[in-house]
């Protein structure tokens, strides 16, 4: 059957446009008020009225066990139907990760009852099948009162899951599985959300995919069912460990801590109550498929998280660390090009222009509007672009216009050859599902076809023949519909032109209806209206409403209730391959508004249509830290803010602030003032100065996102993960690390001219220096220090111990990579430092040649023990860069004595030394380094 559009009828979807209004069904965009359990205080508790299971036929072997799990009770039936036998499977997969997964142990592949998502979709991490014994964690088990385990930290007896007390729930329509938690823990992820890092103890995260701009607290786009769990320790003068909640914890006394993550590998909508002694994990589908990950470091966890699981992130090209300039309000190519020169006038760096669904013929995808984007003008425009060292990036949305078939513009060729390949969603019956969004009535691509990805490379490929981008941007892919269910089925020859461009709800009826409470049919899936309601986001908490319907149904027979949150993930998929042949041999670059555990490994994520205000710009920093845990790095946010007019003072924060994401790009809403930073002459001048630093700082940069897709580490970094055994930095989001050489302390706040700012690990010797001044900072350990930032000012310092590549700013990231090098150096409190450097072609997805640099400083011969001060270049490949050499600067140097460049005296008036700030700078590399910097090892002794 077809999803009924609503029972309510008081609210009218409506399109507008210049020549024509054209109305929805009434009540279209309003979904039943379903009672969300979590709120319902008549809801059957499912702990209570469940017996779960019993295990018997036990199995171990070195790796793992295997057991039969059997109702150790009469079926409750509380959300579906229970089912009644499970295979429980336990590995050892490696020393560090630990899989646990429950199914049913008989599905009838032609029941729909059970969807258990296929490793050909989401595949699984593949097992080195540990032995148990050699394994950090360790799982067990008992039947007392039913089936219950644990997973523990062998090493130290730390217990990290634990359901005992609790039973557990699996029906087709709802599984519940309880673990306690320590007093006040810290965890962090289960996104995507706008909320602060850490989670807290009363708070209810629900994940599923949705279009939904930016509310505080609920889903959104995302979907990313792991977390990470922190735990401070107090280190006993017997060197026994006490664990402390990071909140009472003693500045005077010495913690350590350990962290792991759980993966919950299920795509159904998710539910997870966090309460001050549990956590309660609930879904509406699929399996209890586990997977635990030992660190004990954050940074191990990450690390083992993708590169086992998920997948590494992807490479991005060079340029696209560049600043990026969008808007949707821009009507022509005329203005994009106005844009262009006035970037030009003002000499601020741009990168890249951005085209939102102003340039489409009436919001069809693949097709511009003829008068004002014409194809030849913008392939004027777009090779002006590329000659200058500029790239050009389109939106385009997976919903497709639906031609009236009696209308006068019925012929639309990508639906005709879409339609050809019978690529589209269809309603449960075989009809064709048509939702609705920007182009008026549409259809989906259905990404378990096998024809789909041929399709959409073929649409993208013969666009791409006309306007060439340089990547992709993908928006509405959650998947978004502004109708309920396949509202177009009756009504789509009422619109005959299709000239729909914007839509609202004219009225909502939801506070007014009572609510819809489903019983649970034994054997039978109510998908539409499903018996536990997960508290969702949209109105009545109703599964249909903005998305596309539960019910709509793939050329698999598999409903999109059942992977409903891999929409995007399969198209972005589809979008990478198609890029690799659009655009052969180089790195795709596509930016996707929906996300799935994964998605990292082809594509980069904005943080949606956020609002331009203060708490908006600072809820940027702990989402951008969430999506370091989730493998996707390349993240950033609409600078200066989407929606709602944005200042002369948020918009200059923000766009200091945005440079040290690792996508930057300012963008704004449709009726919204215009936000280009030229447009306010304090914005202009502190956009420069920024981009000036961020531009020099790019070789470091890339060189940490080289290390995030080699390694799975992460970019934008928490304190809490760099400085692990300080318990005080548990929540600390305000403030945050782009790696571990550089602090970045932004002001949040609207008219302060100061902000106050935590320098860690000073207790523990370590040093931090002003980048400005480049002078060490002197600072209490533990103690918020107050730091004036004037409006066109942003905190930002080098941690000791740290050397920096670097090379000099330019109007583009193409000049930049042909600029002279040079080091910034910050010396330790024992006079050491390291880094490194990574070069390569900047674009290709296989390198013919690459080079790696690493650096090492110390003020004593590691030999002799004499006083010898010498940085160290050791390279190692063979790409050819034949840049030179420009200056190092090393911070913290107590005294200068001859200076020498591979023995070379370097002469007098090429040395600079300032007693009084401890810094040297020596120039006159250049002529010693003219065949390139890296062309072989050296080392700098003063």
């Amino acid at each position: 059957m077809v999803r009924p559009a609503t029972a309510v009828t008081s609210a009218v979807l409506f399109f507008v446009h210049a020549s024509a209004v054209i109305t929805l069904p009434p009540g279209a965009n309003t979904g039943q008020n379903l009672l969300p359990n979590i709120d319902d205080p008549n809801a059957v508790n499912a702990q209570t009225a469940c017996p779960g299971y019993t295990a018997t036929n036990m199995q171990t072997s070195n790796h793992g066990m295997t057991a039969t799990l059997s109702l150790a009770g009469d079926a409750c039936n509380a959300y579906g139907t229970d089912v009644d036998s499970l295979d429980l499977t336990v590995e050892y997969q490696a020393n560090d990760r630990l899989n646990i997964e429950l199914v049913p142990s008989h599905i009838d592949s032609t029941n729909s009852s059970w969807y258990i998502l296929p490793e050909t979709l989401v595949p699984k991490p593949q097992s080195e099948q540990a032995n148990a014994d050699d394994s950090d964690l360790k799982f067990t088990w008992s039947n007392k009162p039913s089936f219950n385990f644990k997973v523990t930290r062998r090493s130290t007896g730390d217990v990290l899951f634990n359901t005992e007390g609790t039973v557990i729930v699996f029906e087709n329509q709802f599984i519940e599985l309880v673990s306690s938690l320590p007093e006040d823990y810290n965890l962090y992820g289960l996104g995507e959300r706008m909320h602060g890092l850490r989670l807290g103890n009363n708070f209810t995260a629900t994940t599923y995919t949705a279009d939904n701009p930016d509310p505080l607290d609920v889903n959104i786009y995302g979907f990313h069912p792991f977390y990470l769990d922190t735990r401070y320790y107090e280190v006993d003068g017997d060197g026994s460990y006490t664990y402390v909640p990071a909140d009472t914890a003693d500045a005077s006394k010495n913690y350590v801590s350990r962290s792991h993550g759980v993966f919950l590998r299920n795509a159904h909508g998710q539910e997870v109550l966090l309460r001050p002694d549990n956590i309660t994990w609930r879904t509406i589908g699929g399996s209890l498929d586990l997977y635990f990950y030992a660190g004990p470091s954050q940074a191990e966890v990450t690390s083992n998280y993708q590169a086992s699981t998920i997948g590494l992130p992807a490479m991005q090209q060079y340029w696209t660390f560049g600043y990026h300039q969008s808007n949707w309000d821009w009507p022509n190519w005329d203005t994009l090009e106005q844009v262009v020169a006035n970037f030009s006038m003002y000499a601020i760096p741009l990168e890249t222009m951005w085209s939102d669904i102003d340039y489409m013929d009436q919001y069809r995808n693949f097709q511009n509007d003829p008068v004002n984007y014409p194809y030849d003008q913008g392939a004027d425009f777009i090779d002006s672009l590329h000659q200058n060292g500029m790239q050009y990036v389109p939106i385009v949305d997976p919903i497709i216009y639906y031609p009236n078939p009696n209308g006068d513009t019925a012929d639309y060729a990508p639906y005709d050859r879409g339609t050809e390949a019978n690529v589209w969603l269809t309603n449960p019956g075989g009809s064709v599902y048509i939702g609705a969004g920007w182009p008026g009535y549409t259809v989906y691509p259905d990404w378990h076809h096998p024809n789909t990805s041929a399709w959409w490379l073929n649409e993208l490929a013969l666009w791409g023949q006309s306007i060439k981008f340089d990547g992709i941007w993908i928006d509405m892919n959650e998947v978004s519909s502004s109708c309920v269910g396949s509202c177009g089925s009756a009504y789509v020859t009422q619109d005959a032109e299709h000239e729909a461009r914007d839509f609202e709800v004219a009225a909502d009826a939801t506070s007014t209806a009572s609510y819809l409470v489903t019983t649970p049919t034994p054997g039978v899936r109510d998908i539409n209206y499903p018996p536990y309601v997960i508290n969702h986001v949209q109105p009545g908490h109703d599964l249909a409403v903005g998305a596309v319907s539960p019910n709509a149904t793939h050329i698999d027979g598999v409903q999109e209730y059942d992977v409903h949150n891999l929409y995007a993930y399969q198209e972005t998929n589809g979008t990478y391959q198609a890029l690799t042949q659009i655009i052969p041999g180089k790195r795709p670059f596509i930016l996707s508004r929906s996300t799935f555990a994964g998605s990292g490994k082809w594509a980069a994520h904005w943080g949606g249509d956020n609002i331009a205000d203060w708490l908006h710009m600072y809820l940027s920093i702990p989402q951008a830290l969430s999506f370091s845990l989730y493998g996707i790095p390349m993240f950033g946010v609409d600078t200066c803010g989407f929606e709602g007019n944005t200042d002369e003072e948020l918009c200059n924060r923000w766009m200091m602030l945005s440079a040290f994401f690792p996508f930057y790009r300012n963008h704004n809403c449709i009726g919204s003032i215009p936000q280009e930073p030229y447009q306010w002459t304090t914005v202009t001048q502190a956009s420069k100065f920024i981009m000036g630093i961020r531009y020099a700082l790019l070789p470091y940069m890339y060189t940490l996102f080289h290390d995030a897709h080699t390694t799975g580490s992460t970019v934008m970094r928490a304190l809490a993960w760099e400085f692990p055994d300080d318990p005080s930095l548990a929540a600390v989001d305000r403030q945050f690390l782009l790696g571990p050489s550089l602090m970045i302390i932004p002001v949040l706040d609207q008219g302060a001219t100061s902000v106050d700012g935590v320098f860690p690990g000073i207790a523990q010797g370590e040093i931090w220096y002003d980048y400005y001044m480049q002078t060490e900072m002197a600072v209490e350990a533990g103690v918020n220090t107050t730091l004036d930032t004037p409006l066109g000012h942003i905190q930002l310092f080098i941690r000791g111990g740290s050397v920096l590549p670097m090379q000099q700013p330019a109007l583009v990231t193409r000049d930049v990579r042909n600029s002279p090098w040079s080091l910034l150096v910050a010396l330790s409190g024992n006079g050491t430092a390291k880094g490194s450097l990574y070069v390569d072609d900047g674009e290709s997805i296989v390198q013919n040649a690459t080079l790696s640099v690493d650096f090492k400083a110390n003020t004593t011969d590691t030999e002799t023990g004499s006083a010898s001060s010498s940085l160290y270049a050791s390279v190692s490949g063979d790409f050819q860069d034949t840049n030179a050499l420009g200056n190092v600067t090393i911070l913290g140097v107590s005294s200068v004595g001859n200076v020498t460049f591979n023995g070379n005296a370097v002469g007098s008036d090429s040395i600079a030394y300032n007693e009084e700030s401890k810094v040297l700078i020596v120039n006159g590399l250049l002529d010693l380094t003219q065949s390139g910097a890296w062309d072989q090892d050296w080392v700098l002794s003063w």
